[in-house]
Formats: structure tokens, C-alpha cells, sequence
């Protein structure tokens, strides 16, 4: 039965080609599955006959094509053991069961879960420790760990950096195979990452049993197996270790306490066996690799942090580019705005709108959640509203609904909303306002007196219905609106809240003032409050006074 082999930078591939169509892709759905950039999801489609009518290949309509020994083919395409196919960048070749190349390369074994006979194992703090004067004598010895140790210093791509660390490694140990396997974050996954072999030798299937697996990432213990067709457990055909191995040896790369991979290497040739001497010197070049993986890995957490400090950055931008740049103009009133977000972006919301009957549109709302989620959900929903306000017939009960109508059908449950919004008459000094499970804004009166403009609904989001209704208040000369969230009253010092009674008692206090000056003061109050903490959550307060008749 013909089989289907090939190598790639970071892959090494093996697929029986039983009788019927085999399509060759990028697609995880592929039967030849090819994870390499340049080659399409579908790039190709093997055709096998149950005959002796032979072996095809079709092109289908792949990006970069299919290449059939050197020549770019259009039509169907007949092939045979010993052709080479190459699809984007990768070249892979058809073999048959009796191919030469592949003879005593495509058998393997599984190892017992018992004790490894002709086998050692060696903690890595053995492996480790000053190699043995015969081993440092080996011709090229210090050149190549000159070499390895330059590495770690060039910066380039994981695959390229660990295939020309096999390379390094192949100068001073003999091997037919030199591998570097990855380990999944939860230890339960290992991936071929690099291999080095002879050219389209058959790499055969990189499992590793069990008991090497509990040796390398439980135990941690370095291997060294020697003569491992002699023993007759290895006699069924799955793992790493192929029968016509005279010796193998592998390492974990270990970062702390948790392994990163796997280093392995083993030979056919009898001249070529190893001792412990050389498991030593593999934990050498182990130990370097697994240090160059620290670095990347560590390199890839700063570019990844700077990338998303960037994109956080320009987020915060735009966030605040939806921000009123102008604020309307209502005769007889002062108004004042002020946000200040716990993190680069947040879930705060304000906005102003004169309607065109006149009335000024207040809006002022608080999202679940803190971050980016947040805040793509504020721009979401002052977006929705900004769309409503200069409708024909715009009423605040029902702009509410439509809102949240949306935000229900389109969010996750946990994303809802708190909100203020209300129409002031300047004239009659009329508020309107609907709010939607929001901190209750104060209305503070000349005299001192505070009334509350409570909850007339639900939060937005939370559920689906008409629960929404439209309250009014009468805001006369010398009164004072403050709308909030609760960054201000859920400010910390410790495990002590700065409250909604320090925040009234300095809003009524301050009354006389203008409303600059009255969140001045109240920012003042909050700074020596919370000493030395952070913020803990966005503070948005909008501050309307009404100083004079119209």
C-alpha cells in the first residue's frame, strides 16, 4: 500500500493512502492535514485505485498549485512511488511499503508501562552535574557548545531556532533522528516541533509511550534506552522507538518544575551506541534549549503586552473621541462633566444632546464589567442611543426599551447595564428621566434638601419586556443635579467605602458653588480619602445648575 511522507520546518509527515480520495490541505478536515501557511485549506486530492490502474493527483485550484516532479500540473495527473509532490512550499514523496528509503524506519513499538529493561534512567540533577573528562574530549566539543550557547542570543523564529539547534547537536552525537518535542501547557499534549533526518526518510509516528512520558514529564528523569528490540515487550509498532534502533536517548527541558518538551535522538548504527556519557552531554544541550524557550517565551509575553499596551492605547482614544467634545448650551443652566477610568478603557458612559425642540438630552450609564469588554459594550449602547435621539418622535421609555431589547437579544446574560437619562426643559425647568437601575442622582435644592431621582426600571440588558416608565421633577433657581456611578461612592481606602453619605453631605456642602467647582472639591474629598490606592472602579459624574430664570 503506497504512503505519503514528507518534512516541513516544524513537521514531519506519514499517511497510508488507502484505496479512494484523499484530499491534501491546510484544512483541520483534511485526510492529509498540512498546517503550513502557504498551502490552501484544499489544496489537492488524492485519487488511489483499488486496481493496478495506478495513483493520481488533481489540483484544486490551490493559491500556490501543485507542483509533480518540478512541473506545475493543470489536469489529473497520474503519479508512483520515488515521484515528489509539492503543494505551496512543502514537498512530500509517494512511497511504497517495499521502498528502499524506507526499510526498518516505518516499524515501531510501544513500551510497557513495567520497568524499562535495557534501559537507565538519570535525574536531570545528575545529568547535569561536570562532564566527565572523556566526554569533554570529544573532537569539536567546545566549539559546538560555543555554538549552542551563541544561539541564544539571535533572535529568530521557535522552529528555525530549534532546527539549528538539532544541527548543532547532530556535529558532536550521532544520530539518524534528532527531535524536539513540545509539551502543552496542561502536560497532556506532546507535538513534534523540529526533526532532523535523513532526506524523506520516513519519520514514522512521534508517540512516546507511556512509561518514557511518566519518566520525561512526571519523574523528570532523563533516558538512556540501548538495545530496545531485544526486548520482547517491544513488539508492537506505535511509539518513537523503532525496532531497528541499536540506542536512543531523550531529556526533558524543564523550566522550574514543569517540562516545556523533549529532546530525543537515536541511531540505527551499531558503531554509534550510547552510554551515559553522551545521555550527559544530551542533558547539556537540553538544558541550553530549554533556556532559549524561557527566552522566547518571555520575549513573546513583552511583545504581546507592548501589542496590547498599543491597542489599549488607541481604544482609550477612540473611547474618548465618542466623549462630547462641546457641550450644548442650555440659557439659565451650567453644566460640567468629568470621567476618570480605573484602566485604560472602561464601561463608563455620559452624553449630551440638544433635541431639536430645544430640550437638552442627559445621559449617564455604568456597564457590568470593567476593561475592554466594558467598554466596546459602552460604545455599543451610546452608539444605539446617539441613533434614536433626533427621531420624529423621540421618547425616553421607549429609546430605553429598544436599547435593551438589543443589547439582550445580541449579549451574553452577565452584560447589562445601569443608566441615567433624562430631557431637561430649560424653561420650565422640567426634568423627564427614566432610570434604568442606576445609582439615583441627587437633586439638591437651594435649601439643601435632597430628592432622589430613584429606579423606574431594570437595568438594560437583563431582561426582555416593557419595564421602563418616565418620571418628573421640578428643578427650580439655585438647584443642583448630580448624576454618578458608583466609582465615587465604591471608592476604597482598605475595606472602608467612601459611601453615598460622605459624597451627599460634600455635594450639599458645596451647593453655593458652581458645578466645576462643586467636582473639584468632590475629587479633592476622594484623593484624601483613598491616600495612596488606586481606583477600583471609573468615576463619571455630570453636574447641571440652574442659576437663573430663562
Amino acid at each position: 500500500m503506497p504512503k505519503l511522507i514528507g518534512i516541513d520546518r516544524t513537521s514531519s509527515y506519514s499517511w497510508i493512502l488507502a484505496s479512494g480520495r484523499q484530499v491534501i490541505g491546510r484544512g483541520a478536515d483534511c485526510d492529509c492535514y498540512v498546517p503550513d501557511s502557504t498551502v490552501s485549506r484544499k489544496h489537492a486530492e488524492l485519487e488511489v485505485s483499488s486496481s493496478s490502474s495506478g495513483l493520481y493527483i488533481t489540483d484544486l485550484g490551490s493559491h500556490n498549485g501543485t507542483i509533480v516532479n518540478g512541473k506545475k500540473i493543470t489536469t489529473r495527473t497520474i503519479v508512483r512511488p520515488g515521484d515528489f509532490i509539492t503543494v505551496g512550499s512543502v514537498e512530500l514523496r509517494i512511497v511504497s511499503d517495499t521502498d528502499d528509503t524506507t526499510k526498518g524506519l516505518t516499524q515501531g513499538f510501544e513500551l510497557t508501562d513495567g520497568k524499562l529493561r535495557n534501559s537507565s534512567l538519570m535525574s536531570m540533577e545528575e545529568a547535569m552535574k561536570p562532564l566527565p573528562s572523556r566526554v569533554s574530549g570529544i573532537p569539536g566539543l567546545l566549539p559546538t557548545l560555543f555554538d549552542m550557547a551563541s544561539f541564544l542570543m539571535i533572535p529568530e523564529p521557535q522552529e528555525q531556532m530549534l532546527t539549528k539547534a538539532l544541527a548543532i547537536i547532530a556535529k558532536v552525537i550521532s544520530a539518524e533522528r534528532l527531535a524536539v518535542l513540545l509539551v502543552s501547557k496542561k502536560q497532556d499534549q506532546v507535538s513534534t516541533a523540529a526533526v532532523i533526518l535523513p532526506e524523506y526518510k520516513d519519520p514514522g509516528a512521534f508517540t512516546l509511550s507511556k512509561t518514557i512520558l511518566r519518566e520525561l514529564l512526571t519523574n523528570k528523569n532523563a533516558i538512556l534506552i540501548e538495545n530496545p528490540q531485544e526486548d520482547p515487550r517491544f513488539a508492537r509498532q506505535e511509539s518513537i522507538i523503532q525496532s531497528a534502533l541499536k540506542s536512543a536517548m531523550a531529556v526533558p527541558l524543564i523550566d522550574e518544575d514543569k517540562v516545556l518538551g523533549i529532546l530525543y535522538v537515536d541511531t540505527t548504527n551499531p558503531m554509534h551506541r550510547y552510554t551515559q556519557e553522551y545521555l550527559r552531554l544530551l542533558a547539556v544541550f537540553g538544558n541550553i534549549i530549554a533556556s532559549r524557550l524561557i527566552n522566547l517565551a518571555l520575549l513573546q509575553e513583552r511583545d504581546e503586552k507592548r501589542a496590547l499596551d498599543e491597542e489599549l492605547r488607541r481604544a482609550a482614544m477612540i473611547q474618548k473621541n465618542l466623549l462630547v467634545k462641546v457641550k450644548p448650551e442650555l440659557p439659565g443652566y451650567q453644566l460640567h462633566a468629568f470621567q476618570e477610568q480605573s484602566r485604560s478603557v472602561g464601561g463608563d458612559l455620559y452624553d449630551f444632546s440638544q433635541l431639536p425642540d430645544g430640550r437638552l438630552l442627559l445621559l449617564v450609564g455604568d456597564v457590568c464589567g470593567k476593561g475592554m469588554g466594558a467598554a466596546l459594550l459602552m460604545s455599543d449602547i451610546m452608539a444605539s442611543f446617539r441613533i434614536l435621539y433626533h427621531g420624529a418622535s423621540f421618547s425616553l421609555s421607549q429609546a430605553v426599551k429598544q436599547v435593551s431589547m438589543e443589547l439582550w437579544r445580541h449579549s451574553a446574560p452577565e452584560q447589562y447595564a445601569t443608566l441615567f437619562i433624562c430631557l431637561i426643559d430649560g424653561p420650565r425647568g422640567l426634568i423627564s428621566y427614566v432610570n434604568a437601575g442606576h445609582n439615583p442622582p441627587l437633586l439638591v435644592r437651594q435649601s439643601g434638601e435632597i430628592d432622589y431621582l430613584g429606579p423606574t426600571g431594570i437595568p438594560i440588558g437583563a431582561f426582555d419586556g416593557d419595564l421602563w416608565t418616565e418620571e418628573i421633577q421640578q428643578m427650580s433657581i439655585g438647584d443642583v443635579l448630580f448624576v454618578f456611578t458608583d466609582g465615587i461612592t465604591e471608592a476604597m481606602n482598605g475595606e472602608q467605602l467612601y459611601s453615598d453619605s460622605r459624597m451627599e453631605r460634600l455635594v450639599v456642602a458645596s451647593r453655593h458653588l458652581e458645578p466645576e467647582a462643586i467636582a473639584a472639591r468632590l475629587l479633592e474629598d476622594i484623593d484624601s480619602f483613598v491616600e495612596n490606592s488606586s481606583l477600583s472602579d471609573d468615576i463619571t459624574m455630570v453636574i447641571i445648575k440652574r442659576d437663573s430664570a430663562f
